[in-house]
Order: C-alpha cells, then structure tokens, then sequence
C-alpha cells in the first residue's frame, strides 16, 4: 500500500470509529430513548449509559486528536472492549444477526484504524524512550 493510500485508509477507519464513539457517547449521555430502551432490553441499568457514555465521547475525541500515543492506546482498548461487549450482549439477549455482526463489524474498523496508524501517533517501545529506561 502506498504511502498515500494508507494515510486515507487510516483516516477513513478512524473517521468511522470516531463517528461510531461520539454519536453513540452522545446518544447514550443525552439518555435518547431508543437507546434507554436497548440498555433495558440488554439488562443493563440505566445509569450505565452515563459511564458508557462518557467514555465513548473521550475515547472518540482521543483518537482524533493529535499526539497522545498512550492514551490512543487505552481509547482503541476501550472501544474494542465496548464493541465487541455489545455483540456478546446482543448473542446473550437472543438478537438478530444484525445486532451481533454491526458491533463486531466496527470493532474490525477500530482494529484497522489502530494497525495503520502513522508512526507519530504509534506508541514508542519501552526501549525506545529516552535514555533507554522504562
């Protein structure tokens, strides 16, 4: 892959996960009914969007943000933990194939955008700091 075409690549995944972050943080901090109504079907309290919620928004706005290696490393955690939690919940509450593939599907984006990301926002082996110390 070209130079240039990994950076679209790149970005292209990583616009997606953002987009998937922030609107599903949004949607589950601002409480939007549809999405108190998946949390109880899934049997989950409603506060719990709170807390998911406001990850979400952090861990999305994170991966856009410039520098930050450490901290991109636990938001592209995260939101593979978050994803890939929703498809086990959606198997869990007996949903269609679609509840299970679309998360499983985003946490493939979130694996793509984290495997191609540019050098500058890679974070360095312990190795590799100054110095050469942890």
């Amino acid at each position: 892959m070209t130079s240039k075409h990994h950076r679209i690549a790149y970005w292209v995944t990583t616009a997606i996960l953002a987009f998937v972050m922030l609107s599903g943080g949004a949607a589950d901090v601002l409480r939007q009914s549809d999405t108190a109504a998946g949390m109880v079907h899934l049997g989950y309290p409603l506060y719990f969007m709170t807390i998911l919620g406001i990850w979400k928004l952090l861990g999305g706005a994170t991966v856009l943000a410039p520098g930050l290696p450490r901290l991109k490393e636990w938001a592209y955690a995260g939101a593979v933990f978050d994803l890939t939690g929703a498809t086990i919940s959606h198997l869990a509450a007996g949903d269609d194939v679609r509840h299970i593939v679309t998360p499983l599907v985003f946490a493939a984006v979130a694996l793509a955008s984290w495997a191609l990301r540019p050098a500058g926002r890679v974070l360095a082996p312990a190795g590799a700091r100054a110095g050469g110390l942890p």
